[in-house]
């Protein structure tokens, strides 16, 4: 099993996104996800599994996310089209979309008023939880062979 959590996000408007910071999540969040998913779709045997990470944010189209969200959306594709890339070597291949987490990444830059705020938008009025994710990757690594080419968006139900 391969889980690839790296990323990286930087927020601004698209018109006010430096180009640095947009080739770094590029980097991290497109690049990084595809060479290791190229490694593991080499060197993985059968009943395998690869769990990218995207995130919620896709469909909410929240101001100042555009660059991370195209990132994201990428690993999306990508998720998608090598899962049946995969034919015929029971391998699994999804992704896991978290919502609001509380993780450095998400509370990084946030006042506790804004974080309260976002956490009141799920219907179950709280943050995720790293181990909330943590279940969903478990459920994909191990019982949930016949979930294959799937984003599951882990997210409070907040979209």
């Amino acid at each position: 099993m391969v889980v690839h959590a790296a990323g990286v996000m930087t927020l601004a408007p698209l018109v006010d996104t430096d180009l640095d910071a947009l080739d770094r999540m590029h980097r991290t969040n497109i690049r990084g996800t595809f060479v290791v998913d190229q490694q593991a779709a080499r060197r993985l045997r059968e009943g395998g599994a690869i769990i990218n990470f995207s995130s919620s944010v896709l469909s909410l189209s929240l101001p100042g996310y555009s660059a991370y969200a195209a990132t994201k959306g990428a690993v999306e594709a990508m998720t998608l089209i090598l899962a049946r890339e995969l034919r015929g070597r029971d391998i699994t291949v999804n992704a896991v979309a978290p919502g609001p987490t509380a993780t450095d990444l998400f509370l990084k830059g946030k006042d506790e008023e804004a974080v309260e705020r976002i956490a009141a938008q799920a219907p179950l009025e709280r943050l995720g939880t790293p181990k909330d994710i943590a279940e969903v990757i478990s459920f994909l690594a191990g019982p949930a062979r016949w979930v294959n080419g799937q984003v599951v968006r882990a997210n409070g139900g907040i979209v």
